[in-house]
């Protein structure tokens, strides 16, 4: 907590200065120096420390530069400086004359035949120094060594001697960290100083702290830092919580935690709730319209609707009423109920908040439509206000309230302190009308209509018997990101929830992804609703209709099936957390992604044995003749380019690659059309099976690397990635192949990371980090039952569970060190893997679909 404190503190100064040792700090302390591979949660916070505005982040070490800089993989955000601090990146801090060469070469010299008098010891050869290690030799023989350096080299004039853990130094000219530390204080003009070490040469950085410094010795044994730490484990925490105190101070706000975040939905709309019943994220007139309340990724200036107890304090709780997304928030004697109304005219979008009990409430409305871009103003009138300023018209109808209109020169806000003791204080936000008269329909009955659409659909699903509560959630999560009107369905709710707080890695979700709708239909289908999938198959044909050919598919269209327009910025808005850029639309849109046509077979091949479940056994009408031609067409779309290159599914925005993933989709397309055609008596052309046989055999040749011993990301590299894992959760090959085992190995070796899994660690040529995959959990959940780790499966199903907010939501993407949640919210991706997941852990464990 102390060191919990320094930090939080030191956080808030204008010009940060954070450094840190290398061995024993960011990287452990391993025999072979050549293996001291750091934390790569400490790597990611250094290197997010580094592009913090006003914040600079740098590794002291003994190692030279360019060992450090070959062996760290820090990037170059990161000051490196080598040799105990005199070794910058514009050379030696002191010049390295002939003599000292010359002395140098003599340091060696004597060091390489100590080395050779004592097994176990070795030496390292820098620019201005030498180094003697004697980690890996007995005691007896370490101790003999030091000395022999120590009466020996070490007494010789023009050496300066560095003793450290298990070695000595000799240095042909000065070097000192502190000295280091404060060269690159003055160069950032830093305010405050956080330096991390462990060993005695450290103790000169720590020397140099004071005021607001914070010095941090990690391990035991006497030191001049006031605070310590355990382990480099404990570092990388250190610096992650720095990194989210760093982000938050300059933020200037604090943002609500995304799993904290409650969705309302309705058949065409969907509106976010912070913990404390903000309306913090609401667009008109469709979810992927601009935001009339866009306080998630801006604060109270981009618009909110708030309703909070007169006397202040924390709400007690906040929970969906069963089997609906009506939330309701609970403070001592008040009670906030939102909801979105179902009876609205298709050019409408209602919110309606009911405020009960016997506490007076104070509502402030601040819509600030087209994400904050136009000014606003509100009149009071009869039965409410009415909002000026916009495209479209829009009304709060509050009977009764009485308003105080607020102006902070550019945009007005209405404020009303409410007292519902004596009846429920009832506010319809209508947008798209100007009408502020009662509605036909009694608010009870508009709620209950509302209610009862979600739970009489729920009522009649499969559920898995595991997490009942959590799957039903889930289940109507993915329900509520079904656009009916058009058929689409979402990727999430939300734009530019980052990946990397304070970081670039924001992106519009709020549209239709092929491969994502796909998975989501299919996920309500195994739960026996099927009505989702035929409409967004419907959706797809008619984009089909527009396009020249099944392969000249986009990965994404808006919601009505027509093409996105250009990714733009909206510079206005700060970001969540100060993450920016606020990105509308998707670049992604334009992008080769050729996985696609898998997901939409594998949907039919669903839909069509579930058809077969429920009791139709007629081919023609298990499998219409509509879904039999988008299997056709999907497979001439496979067949007419799976030898090309793509950008992948995780749209990485670079050069195209031979994806192992979108190979492996390929031939789960093929694979799925025979299938579908032995089982329904339809006709297959004779070169599928060709087909099917020649991609499975391409992707086992190119996909699979001895070196790494696992199939890739794709066949030109050794990089790894969680969607290989389909290699063998498609079937293409046999899970009990050892080549999967292995991939399953080395997929969680190199990509799981506590509670969650990323999807890749390559390079892909943005800047900053993400967090952990939720689906990519899901996938390893399933590929640990394959290959009979049943225990690890519930394991790692029990932590994407924990991951889940209080209201039961899942984002994108996990923080596993700063245990907080990343990326848009709630997220189709991580609800449809964590259905999955149950549905397979509640199987016997000698049985798997």
């Amino acid at each position: 907590m102390e060191v919990r404190r320094a930090l939080a503190s030191v956080a808030r100064v204008p010009r940060l200065l954070v450094a840190s040792d290398y061995d024993g700090t960011i990287a452990p302390i391993v025999s072979d120096p050549a293996k001291a591979f750091p934390q790569r949660e400490s790597v990611s916070a250094l290197r997010a420390l580094a592009g913090l505005a006003n914040t600079t982040a740098a590794v002291i070490s003994g190692r030279a530069l360019r060992d450090l800089a070959a062996l760290s993989r820090l990037p170059v955000e990161v000051q490196l400086i080598g040799s105990h601090g005199s070794e910058f990146d514009v050379g030696f801090v002191h010049a390295i004359d002939n003599d000292a060469k010359q002395l140098l070469t003599e340091i060696n010299s004597a060091f390489t035949q100590i080395a050779a008098e004592n097994p176990g010891v070795a030496v390292e050869m820098k620019p201005a120094s030498a180094a003697l290690h004697v980690r890996n030799a007995s005691p007896e023989i370490g101790r003999r060594a030091l000395n022999s350096v120590r009466q020996g080299p070490a007494c010789w004039v023009g050496v300066q001697v560095t003793e450290g853990k298990a070695v000595i130094e000799l240095a042909v000219i000065p070097t000192d960290k502190g000295t280091a530390l404060d060269t690159i204080r003055h160069q950032e003009s830093a305010s405050a100083a956080v330096f991390f070490g462990d060993d005695v040469t450290d103790e000169k950085a720590f020397r140099v702290l004071s005021g607001p410094d914070v010095g941090i010795k990690v391990g035991d044994g006497e030191s001049l830092a006031k605070l310590r730490v355990d382990s480099t484990e404990d570092v990388a925490r250190a610096l992650a919580f720095l990194v989210e105190e760093r982000r938050t101070w300059l933020a200037g706000a604090s943002a609500p935690r995304i799993e904290r975040l409650s969705m309302l939905a309705s058949p065409r709309s969907v509106a976010l709730l912070t913990p404390d019943a903000t309306v913090t994220w609401f667009c008109h007139p469709e979810p992927d319209s601009a935001a009339v309340f866009a306080h998630l990724l801006g604060g109270a200036n981009a618009g909110h609707f708030t309703v909070a107890p007169e006397r202040a304090g924390l709400p007690l709780s906040q929970r969906y009423v069963d089997g609906t997304m009506t939330v309701q928030t609970r403070w001592a004697s008040l009670q906030v109920t939102d909801y979105l109304p179902h009876d609205v005219a298709p050019d409408r979008t209602d919110l309606t908040r009911v405020i009960t009990g016997d506490a007076k409430a104070v509502v402030t409305f601040a819509p600030r439509p087209e994400f904050g871009q136009v000014p606003v103003r509100i009149e009071s009138v009869p039965n409410g206000l009415r909002v000026s300023g916009t495209n479209d018209p829009m009304v709060l109808r509050s009977p009764g309230v009485q308003w105080e209109i607020l102006s902070d020169g550019t945009n007005e806000q209405a404020r009303a302190v409410v007292d519902p003791s004596g009846a429920p204080v009832v506010l319809e936000l209508r947008c798209g009308t100007a009408d502020l008269a009662p509605s036909m329909t009694p608010e009870h009955q508009r709620r209950q209509l509302a209610e009862q659409y979600w739970s009489q659909w729920a009522a009649g699903l499969q559920l898995p018997p595991l997490k009942p509560d959590l799957m039903k959630r889930s289940a109507l999560t993915l329900r509520g990101l079904v656009h009916r009107p058009s058929g689409s369905i979402l990727a999430a709710a939300t734009t530019s929830l980052p990946e990397d707080i304070g970081g670039v890695r924001n992106w519009d979700y709020r549209y239709c992804w092929l491969r994502d709708a796909s998975l989501t239909a299919q996920a309500l289908v195994t739960l026996g609703s099927l009505t989702e999938a035929e409409e967004f198959l419907g959706w797809t044909h008619r984009v089909l209709d527009t396009i020249p050919g099944p392969e000249r598919l986009h990965p994404l269209y808006t919601i009505y099936g027509e093409t996105l327009p250009p990714e733009a910025v909206i510079d206005l808005l700060p970001g969540y957390a100060g993450s920016r850029p606020v990105r509308v639309g998707n670049a992604a849109n334009m992008q080769v992604q050729l996985d696609v046509f898998g997901p939409i077979v594998d949907l039919i091949t669903s839909m069509a044995h579930e058809r077969e479940r429920q009791g139709i056994i007629e081919p023609s009408r298990a499998l219409p003749d509509p879904d039999w031609e988008l299997v056709h067409a999907m497979v001439s779309a496979v067949q007419r380019r799976w030898t090309e290159p793509d950008h992948g599914i995780w749209e990485i925005r670079g050069n195209p690659r031979h994806h192992v993933y979108s190979k492996v989709m390929g031939w789960l397309t093929i694979d799925r059309a025979l299938t579908l055609a032995e089982r329904f008596d339809r006709p297959a052309d004779p070169e599928w099976a060709l087909l099917r046989d020649t991609i499975a055999d391409e992707v086992k040749a190119k996909g699979w690397n001895d070196e790494v011993q696992s199939y890739t990301a794709a066949y030109d590299g050794t990089d790894l990635d969680a969607a290989t894992l389909h290699i063998g959760l498609s079937g293409l090959i046999d899970p009990a192949d050892p080549r999967f085992a292995a991939t399953v190995i080395a997929t969680e070796a190199e990509l799981r990371s506590g509670a969650t899994v990323y999807r890749y660690h390559h390079d892909d040529g943005l800047p900053g980090g993400e967090g952990g995959f939720h689906l990519c959990a899901a996938w390893l959940v399933e590929a640990y039952l394959l290959i009979g780790r049943r225990s690890d499966a519930e394991a790692l199903f029990a932590q994407l569970v924990a991951a889940a907010g209080p209201t039961g939501l899942l984002s994108e993407e996990y923080d596993p060190v700063a245990e907080r949640s990343l990326g848009n919210h709630p997220q189709a991706y991580s609800h449809l893997g964590l259905l999955r997941c149950a549905q397979l852990l509640s199987q016997p464990a000698d049985v798997l679909v």
